[in-house]
């Protein structure tokens, strides 16, 4: 029985339900596309890396990420490359001012993490791509954290 029980635990982790592996998560609009490649299941005290992927279809004078609380509560940001314009408070979210970004180009933006050796749970992490305070499109994502 103690022997299944091993086994069940490894092959789940094996299958990446304990987490790491990253996905692609994508929402388009005819303005622009944003691609999040991060893990959705992660473990405490982990390092992890956030991609997000901005394809202007047209010109988006501001680009502007606005993260949900989820992506840094019970989370270390170790580093945001490259640096943001400006970062403000948006209703308790925050906003990563980004810049102008040509239509046809295409921005990448990195976030390197630290989980929190405490945090456990489930955890919003939706992410929205606004040109200054005008939404463009938002793409809806929820992480798990294991002990």
């Amino acid at each position: 029985m103690l022997l299944a029980l091993l086994t069940a635990l490894l092959l789940a982790g094996l299958l990446n339900v304990f987490g790491q592996r990253p996905q692609t998560s994508t929402a388009d609009s005819e303005t622009a596309s944003l691609k999040v490649y991060s893990p959705k299941s992660l473990r405490s005290g982990l390092f992890f890396e956030s991609r997000f992927t901005i394809e202007a279809h047209r010109e988006i004078e501001n680009a502007t990420l606005v993260l949900d609380p989820g992506w840094l509560e019970g989370m270390t940001l170790n580093t945001l490359e490259p640096s943001p314009i400006g970062e403000t408070n948006r209703d308790g979210r925050i906003a990563l001012e980004l810049g102008r970004v040509p239509a046809g180009t295409t921005h990448r933006f990195f976030l390197h993490f630290q989980v929190n050796p405490t945090n456990v749970g489930r955890r919003e992490q939706d992410v929205e791509l606004h040109d200054g305070e005008t939404p463009l499109l938002r793409l809806d994502r929820t992480v798990t954290i294991w002990p």
